[in-house]
Protein backbone atom coordinates (compact mmCIF):
# COMPACT_ATOMS: atom_id res chain seq x y z
CA UNK A 1 0.00 0.00 0.00
CA UNK A 2 1.65 3.35 -0.71
CA UNK A 3 1.52 6.63 1.08
CA UNK A 4 -1.31 7.97 -1.05
CA UNK A 5 -3.69 4.90 -0.05
CA UNK A 6 -2.46 4.24 3.59
CA UNK A 7 -4.08 6.42 6.28
CA UNK A 8 -1.78 5.08 9.02
CA UNK A 9 0.77 7.56 7.25
CA UNK A 10 -2.13 10.43 7.59
CA UNK A 11 -1.85 9.63 11.40
CA UNK A 12 2.01 9.52 11.25
CA UNK A 13 1.51 12.95 9.59
CA UNK A 14 -0.47 14.38 12.38
CA UNK A 15 1.20 13.23 15.04
CA UNK A 16 3.98 15.52 13.59
CA UNK A 17 1.79 18.29 13.41
CA UNK A 18 1.34 18.01 17.01
CA UNK A 19 5.17 17.68 17.51
CA UNK A 20 5.48 21.11 15.49
CA UNK A 21 2.87 22.37 17.62
CA UNK A 22 4.87 21.69 20.76
CA UNK A 23 7.97 23.44 18.89
CA UNK A 24 5.99 26.62 18.30
CA UNK A 25 4.59 27.15 21.80
CA UNK A 26 7.78 25.73 23.59
CA UNK A 27 11.14 27.07 22.29
CA UNK A 28 10.85 30.80 22.83
CA UNK A 29 9.50 30.30 26.41
CA UNK A 30 12.64 28.45 26.98
CA UNK A 31 14.64 31.55 26.28
CA UNK A 32 12.49 34.01 27.98
CA UNK A 33 15.57 34.98 30.57
CA UNK A 34 18.09 34.95 27.78
CA UNK A 35 16.08 37.33 25.97
CA UNK A 36 15.98 39.39 29.23
CA UNK A 37 19.39 39.32 29.47
CA UNK A 38 20.54 40.17 25.31
CA UNK A 39 17.31 42.50 24.59
CA UNK A 40 16.12 43.86 27.67
CA UNK A 41 12.73 42.39 27.43
CA UNK A 42 10.66 43.02 30.99
CA UNK A 43 7.95 40.21 32.35
CA UNK A 44 5.15 42.10 31.00
CA UNK A 45 6.32 42.26 27.68
CA UNK A 46 7.34 38.58 27.78
CA UNK A 47 3.75 38.36 28.84
CA UNK A 48 2.97 39.84 25.52
CA UNK A 49 5.27 37.61 23.59
CA UNK A 50 2.90 34.59 25.16
CA UNK A 51 -0.57 36.53 24.54
CA UNK A 52 0.63 37.08 20.82
CA UNK A 53 1.31 33.49 20.05
CA UNK A 54 -1.83 32.72 21.56
CA UNK A 55 -3.92 35.50 20.52
CA UNK A 56 -3.21 34.88 16.60
CA UNK A 57 -4.00 31.15 17.05
CA UNK A 58 -7.40 31.91 18.66
CA UNK A 59 -8.28 34.06 15.84
CA UNK A 60 -7.02 31.80 12.92
CA UNK A 61 -9.39 29.79 14.80
CA UNK A 62 -12.11 31.94 14.33
CA UNK A 63 -11.69 32.78 10.89
CA UNK A 64 -10.63 29.08 9.80
CA UNK A 65 -14.25 27.84 10.58
CA UNK A 66 -15.30 29.60 7.27
CA UNK A 67 -12.52 29.44 4.54
CA UNK A 68 -10.55 25.90 5.78
CA UNK A 69 -13.57 23.55 3.90
CA UNK A 70 -13.47 26.18 0.53
CA UNK A 71 -9.41 26.04 0.10
CA UNK A 72 -9.60 22.31 1.02
CA UNK A 73 -7.65 20.21 3.75
CA UNK A 74 -5.00 19.38 2.52
CA UNK A 75 -3.67 22.73 0.91
CA UNK A 76 -4.60 24.46 4.32
CA UNK A 77 -2.66 22.03 6.54
CA UNK A 78 0.67 21.99 4.06
CA UNK A 79 0.38 25.80 3.95
CA UNK A 80 0.10 25.55 8.01
CA UNK A 81 3.99 23.98 8.26
CA UNK A 82 5.39 26.10 5.63
CA UNK A 83 3.91 29.44 7.87
CA UNK A 84 5.05 27.29 10.71
CA UNK A 85 8.71 27.00 9.69
CA UNK A 86 8.89 30.34 7.84
CA UNK A 87 7.97 31.80 11.28
CA UNK A 88 10.95 29.54 13.19
CA UNK A 89 13.33 30.87 10.46
CA UNK A 90 12.53 34.62 11.13
CA UNK A 91 13.22 34.41 14.47
CA UNK A 92 16.63 33.88 13.74
CA UNK A 93 16.83 36.92 11.62
CA UNK A 94 14.60 40.23 12.46
CA UNK A 95 15.52 40.44 16.16
CA UNK A 96 18.76 40.96 14.77
CA UNK A 97 18.57 42.96 11.97
CA UNK A 98 15.35 45.20 13.00
CA UNK A 99 16.35 48.20 15.16
CA UNK A 100 13.82 46.96 17.46
CA UNK A 101 14.31 43.43 18.47
CA UNK A 102 11.18 43.07 20.59
CA UNK A 103 9.26 43.84 17.03
CA UNK A 104 11.21 41.28 15.22
CA UNK A 105 10.45 38.80 18.01
CA UNK A 106 6.86 39.89 17.49
CA UNK A 107 6.70 39.63 13.78
CA UNK A 108 8.44 36.14 14.08
CA UNK A 109 6.04 34.66 16.04
CA UNK A 110 2.79 36.25 14.25
CA UNK A 111 3.91 34.12 11.19
CA UNK A 112 4.12 30.80 13.33
CA UNK A 113 1.17 31.52 15.31
CA UNK A 114 -0.74 31.46 12.01
CA UNK A 115 0.50 28.18 11.18
CA UNK A 116 -0.07 26.59 14.76
CA UNK A 117 -3.69 27.72 14.79
CA UNK A 118 -4.63 26.15 10.94
CA UNK A 119 -2.66 23.05 12.70
CA UNK A 120 -4.75 23.24 15.87
CA UNK A 121 -8.08 23.28 13.94
CA UNK A 122 -7.41 20.72 11.13
CA UNK A 123 -5.64 17.92 12.83
CA UNK A 124 -8.31 17.21 15.43
CA UNK A 125 -10.71 16.44 12.86
CA UNK A 126 -8.53 14.78 10.96
CA UNK A 127 -7.28 12.46 13.09
CA UNK A 128 -11.51 12.10 14.16
CA UNK A 129 -12.24 11.09 10.49
CA UNK A 130 -9.44 8.57 9.82
CA UNK A 131 -10.89 4.86 10.33
CA UNK A 132 -10.12 3.77 13.70
CA UNK A 133 -11.97 2.10 16.58
CA UNK A 134 -11.55 3.81 19.53
CA UNK A 135 -12.09 7.46 18.70
CA UNK A 136 -11.60 8.86 22.48
CA UNK A 137 -8.24 6.72 23.00
CA UNK A 138 -6.51 7.94 18.97
CA UNK A 139 -7.49 11.37 20.25
CA UNK A 140 -5.69 10.77 23.18
CA UNK A 141 -3.02 9.50 21.59
CA UNK A 142 -2.71 12.33 19.24
CA UNK A 143 -2.45 14.91 21.88
CA UNK A 144 0.27 12.72 23.58
CA UNK A 145 2.37 13.75 20.60
CA UNK A 146 2.45 17.61 21.50
CA UNK A 147 4.35 16.60 25.48
CA UNK A 148 6.55 14.43 23.42
CA UNK A 149 7.42 17.56 21.38
CA UNK A 150 7.73 19.05 24.23
CA UNK A 151 10.10 16.92 25.95
CA UNK A 152 11.93 16.61 22.74
CA UNK A 153 12.40 20.94 22.50
CA UNK A 154 13.45 20.80 25.84
CA UNK A 155 16.39 18.14 26.19
CA UNK A 156 17.84 19.03 22.61
CA UNK A 157 17.36 22.31 22.91
CA UNK A 158 19.40 21.35 26.53
CA UNK A 159 21.91 20.12 24.71
CA UNK A 160 22.70 22.72 21.82
CA UNK A 161 22.85 25.21 24.50
CA UNK A 162 25.31 22.73 26.65
CA UNK A 163 27.30 22.36 23.45
CA UNK A 164 26.97 25.94 21.78
CA UNK A 165 25.75 28.46 25.08
CA UNK A 166 21.92 30.06 24.76
CA UNK A 167 23.97 32.91 22.83
CA UNK A 168 23.84 30.74 19.82
CA UNK A 169 19.79 30.04 19.91
CA UNK A 170 19.08 31.80 16.52
CA UNK A 171 20.73 28.84 14.93
CA UNK A 172 18.88 26.12 16.57
CA UNK A 173 15.69 28.29 15.77
CA UNK A 174 16.86 27.63 11.50
CA UNK A 175 17.31 23.30 12.73
CA UNK A 176 13.99 23.40 14.49
CA UNK A 177 12.26 24.64 11.15
CA UNK A 178 13.38 21.97 9.11
CA UNK A 179 10.51 19.78 11.23
CA UNK A 180 7.31 21.29 10.23
CA UNK A 181 9.27 22.04 6.22
CA UNK A 182 9.37 18.19 5.95
CA UNK A 183 6.30 17.25 7.42
CA UNK A 184 4.33 20.28 5.14
CA UNK A 185 6.03 17.52 2.18
CA UNK A 186 5.18 14.63 3.82
CA UNK A 187 1.30 15.91 4.29
CA UNK A 188 0.98 16.68 0.82
CA UNK A 189 1.71 12.74 -0.03
CA UNK A 190 -0.83 11.48 2.71
CA UNK A 191 -4.43 10.06 2.17
CA UNK A 192 -7.53 13.70 3.06
CA UNK A 193 -10.64 11.51 4.75
CA UNK A 194 -13.98 11.59 2.59
CA UNK A 195 -15.89 12.44 5.48
CA UNK A 196 -13.63 15.81 5.74
CA UNK A 197 -14.83 17.41 2.52
CA UNK A 198 -18.58 15.16 2.98
CA UNK A 199 -19.45 16.09 6.22
CA UNK A 200 -21.70 19.26 6.44
CA UNK A 201 -21.90 19.61 10.43
CA UNK A 202 -23.56 22.22 12.20
CA UNK A 203 -22.94 25.68 11.51
CA UNK A 204 -21.82 28.42 13.94
CA UNK A 205 -24.65 29.97 14.80
CA UNK A 206 -26.53 26.91 15.62
CA UNK A 207 -23.59 25.83 17.57
CA UNK A 208 -23.81 29.09 19.82
CA UNK A 209 -27.06 28.94 20.23
CA UNK A 210 -26.45 25.57 22.68
CA UNK A 211 -26.05 25.83 26.57
CA UNK A 212 -24.18 22.71 26.02
CA UNK A 213 -21.28 24.46 23.78
CA UNK A 214 -20.91 27.19 25.69
CA UNK A 215 -20.37 24.53 28.84
CA UNK A 216 -17.83 22.88 26.69
CA UNK A 217 -15.97 25.83 25.35
CA UNK A 218 -15.72 27.03 29.17
CA UNK A 219 -14.31 23.89 29.82
CA UNK A 220 -11.39 23.71 27.08
CA UNK A 221 -10.81 27.42 28.21
CA UNK A 222 -9.80 26.66 31.54
CA UNK A 223 -8.09 23.42 30.30
CA UNK A 224 -6.23 25.77 27.89
CA UNK A 225 -5.28 28.01 30.75
CA UNK A 226 -4.52 25.60 33.27
CA UNK A 227 -1.94 23.82 31.12
CA UNK A 228 -0.41 26.76 29.43
CA UNK A 229 0.03 28.98 32.46
CA UNK A 230 1.98 26.48 33.94
CA UNK A 231 4.40 25.36 31.45
CA UNK A 232 4.78 28.70 29.51
CA UNK A 233 6.75 29.65 32.99
CA UNK A 234 7.79 26.65 34.38
CA UNK A 235 11.89 27.11 33.15
CA UNK A 236 11.73 30.81 34.13
CA UNK A 237 10.03 30.14 37.76
CA UNK A 238 12.44 27.06 37.98
CA UNK A 239 15.82 29.06 36.96
CA UNK A 240 14.88 32.46 38.77
CA UNK A 241 12.34 31.44 41.43
CA UNK A 242 14.12 28.47 42.77
CA UNK A 243 17.40 29.72 41.97
CA UNK A 244 18.56 26.39 39.75
CA UNK A 245 20.63 26.44 36.59
CA UNK A 246 19.16 27.10 33.16
CA UNK A 247 19.79 23.03 32.42
CA UNK A 248 18.58 22.05 35.91
CA UNK A 249 15.92 23.86 35.40
CA UNK A 250 14.35 23.43 32.01
CA UNK A 251 14.72 19.41 32.85
CA UNK A 252 13.52 19.30 36.34
CA UNK A 253 10.50 22.07 35.26
CA UNK A 254 8.95 22.12 31.67
CA UNK A 255 10.58 18.76 30.74
CA UNK A 256 8.87 16.62 33.97
CA UNK A 257 5.87 18.26 32.89
CA UNK A 258 6.12 16.92 29.30
CA UNK A 259 6.73 13.69 30.07
CA UNK A 260 4.21 12.87 32.89
CA UNK A 261 1.11 15.23 30.49
CA UNK A 262 2.05 12.30 27.90
CA UNK A 263 2.14 9.38 30.02
CA UNK A 264 -0.99 11.01 31.07
CA UNK A 265 -2.65 10.78 27.59
CA UNK A 266 -0.86 7.82 26.54
CA UNK A 267 -2.61 5.87 29.79
CA UNK A 268 -6.15 7.39 29.01
CA UNK A 269 -5.54 6.39 25.25
CA UNK A 270 -5.06 2.90 26.31
CA UNK A 271 -7.50 2.65 28.94
CA UNK A 272 -10.50 5.02 27.79
CA UNK A 273 -12.81 2.37 26.87
CA UNK A 274 -13.15 1.19 30.73
CA UNK A 275 -13.15 4.65 32.76
CA UNK A 276 -15.48 7.17 32.22
CA UNK A 277 -14.33 10.66 30.88
CA UNK A 278 -16.01 13.14 32.90
CA UNK A 279 -14.50 11.35 36.29
CA UNK A 280 -11.17 11.13 34.88
CA UNK A 281 -11.08 14.99 33.92
CA UNK A 282 -12.57 15.99 37.48
CA UNK A 283 -9.67 13.94 39.33
CA UNK A 284 -7.40 15.37 37.43
CA UNK A 285 -8.59 19.20 37.46
CA UNK A 286 -8.79 18.56 41.67
CA UNK A 287 -4.99 17.17 41.13
CA UNK A 288 -4.46 20.27 39.05
CA UNK A 289 -5.59 22.55 41.77
CA UNK A 290 -3.71 20.29 44.63
CA UNK A 291 -0.35 20.50 41.99
CA UNK A 292 -0.63 24.65 41.50
CA UNK A 293 -0.77 25.04 45.20
CA UNK A 294 2.29 22.69 46.24
CA UNK A 295 4.39 24.69 43.59
CA UNK A 296 3.42 28.02 44.85
CA UNK A 297 3.39 27.56 48.67
CA UNK A 298 6.24 25.18 48.99
CA UNK A 299 9.33 26.88 50.30
CA UNK A 300 11.27 23.69 49.31
CA UNK A 301 12.35 23.96 45.85
CA UNK A 302 12.43 19.91 45.44
CA UNK A 303 8.48 20.01 46.40
CA UNK A 304 8.12 22.91 43.89
CA UNK A 305 9.31 21.07 41.15
CA UNK A 306 7.37 17.39 42.09
CA UNK A 307 4.18 20.56 41.94
CA UNK A 308 5.14 21.34 38.66
CA UNK A 309 5.27 17.76 37.14
CA UNK A 310 2.64 16.52 39.12
CA UNK A 311 0.57 19.75 37.24
CA UNK A 312 1.92 17.90 33.80
CA UNK A 313 -0.01 14.84 34.90
CA UNK A 314 -3.15 16.49 35.73
CA UNK A 315 -3.43 18.23 32.67
CA UNK A 316 -2.51 15.67 30.44
CA UNK A 317 -6.34 14.76 29.67
CA UNK A 318 -8.22 17.92 29.90
CA UNK A 319 -7.56 19.26 26.17
CA UNK A 320 -8.23 15.96 24.27
CA UNK A 321 -10.86 14.76 26.99
CA UNK A 322 -12.68 18.13 26.43
CA UNK A 323 -12.57 17.37 22.29
CA UNK A 324 -13.85 13.81 22.63
CA UNK A 325 -16.79 15.33 25.28
CA UNK A 326 -17.62 17.51 22.66
CA UNK A 327 -18.38 14.57 19.86
CA UNK A 328 -20.10 12.79 22.08
CA UNK A 329 -22.46 15.66 23.43
CA UNK A 330 -22.53 17.13 20.20
CA UNK A 331 -22.09 14.64 17.38
CA UNK A 332 -22.80 16.51 14.47
CA UNK A 333 -20.67 19.74 15.19
CA UNK A 334 -18.60 19.16 12.36
CA UNK A 335 -15.29 21.31 11.54
CA UNK A 336 -17.47 24.54 12.82
CA UNK A 337 -17.54 22.89 16.49
CA UNK A 338 -13.62 22.06 16.26
CA UNK A 339 -12.28 25.21 15.33
CA UNK A 340 -14.50 27.08 17.98
CA UNK A 341 -13.62 25.01 20.72
CA UNK A 342 -10.02 25.56 19.72
CA UNK A 343 -10.53 28.83 19.74
CA UNK A 344 -11.73 28.61 23.57
CA UNK A 345 -8.83 26.38 24.39
CA UNK A 346 -6.51 28.93 22.85
CA UNK A 347 -7.70 31.99 24.10
CA UNK A 348 -7.03 29.70 27.89
CA UNK A 349 -3.70 29.48 26.48
CA UNK A 350 -3.20 33.58 25.97
CA UNK A 351 -4.99 34.63 29.38
CA UNK A 352 -3.80 31.95 31.60
CA UNK A 353 0.17 32.73 31.11
CA UNK A 354 -0.54 36.33 30.48
CA UNK A 355 -2.28 36.20 33.87
CA UNK A 356 0.71 34.55 35.59
CA UNK A 357 3.01 37.32 34.06
CA UNK A 358 0.71 40.15 35.38
CA UNK A 359 0.33 39.44 38.59
CA UNK A 360 3.98 38.54 38.99
CA UNK A 361 4.67 41.75 37.67
CA UNK A 362 2.65 43.56 40.53
CA UNK A 363 4.04 41.37 43.09
CA UNK A 364 7.68 42.77 42.63
CA UNK A 365 8.69 40.25 39.53
CA UNK A 366 7.91 37.14 42.34
CA UNK A 367 6.70 34.21 39.71
CA UNK A 368 5.21 32.22 42.93
CA UNK A 369 2.16 34.56 43.38
CA UNK A 370 1.76 34.98 39.99
CA UNK A 371 1.25 30.58 39.56
CA UNK A 372 -1.09 31.09 43.00
CA UNK A 373 -3.53 32.93 40.88
CA UNK A 374 -3.46 30.30 38.47
CA UNK A 375 -5.41 28.11 40.79
CA UNK A 376 -8.72 29.88 39.72
CA UNK A 377 -8.66 27.90 36.74
CA UNK A 378 -8.69 24.27 37.23
CA UNK A 379 -11.05 25.10 40.27
CA UNK A 380 -13.51 27.01 37.77
CA UNK A 381 -13.39 23.77 35.49
CA UNK A 382 -13.80 21.28 38.23
CA UNK A 383 -17.50 23.41 39.15
CA UNK A 384 -18.29 23.72 35.15
CA UNK A 385 -17.58 19.83 35.07
CA UNK A 386 -20.08 19.40 37.33
CA UNK A 387 -22.55 20.72 34.98
CA UNK A 388 -22.07 18.20 32.45
CA UNK A 389 -24.56 15.29 32.07
CA UNK A 390 -22.66 12.36 31.68
CA UNK A 391 -25.18 9.37 29.66
CA UNK A 392 -24.00 5.99 27.32
CA UNK A 393 -22.64 8.49 24.90
CA UNK A 394 -20.31 10.50 27.09
CA UNK A 395 -18.67 7.19 28.67
CA UNK A 396 -15.93 6.32 26.00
Amino acid sequence: MTIRNNFKHTLYASYIGYFVQAIINNFVPLLFLTMQNSFGFSYRQISLLIMVNFTVQLFIDLLSAGFVDKIGYRKSIVGAHFLAAGGLCCLGVLPFCLPNPYVGVLISIFIYATGSGLIEVIISPLVEACPTENKSGSMSLLHSFYCWGQMSVVLLSTVFFGFFTTENWRILSFLWAIVPFLNGFYLSAVPMPKLLSEQKGLGIRTLLRKPVFWLLGGIMLCAGASEIAMSQWASAFAESGLGVSKAVGDLLGPCMFAFLMGTARVMYAKFSTRISLKTVMTASSLLCIASYLLCSLSKNPILSLVGCGLCGLSVGVMWPGTFSLSTKQIPDGGTAMFALLALFGDLGCSTGPAAVGFITSVFSDTLRYGILFAVLFPLLLTVLLRFIRENKKTKS
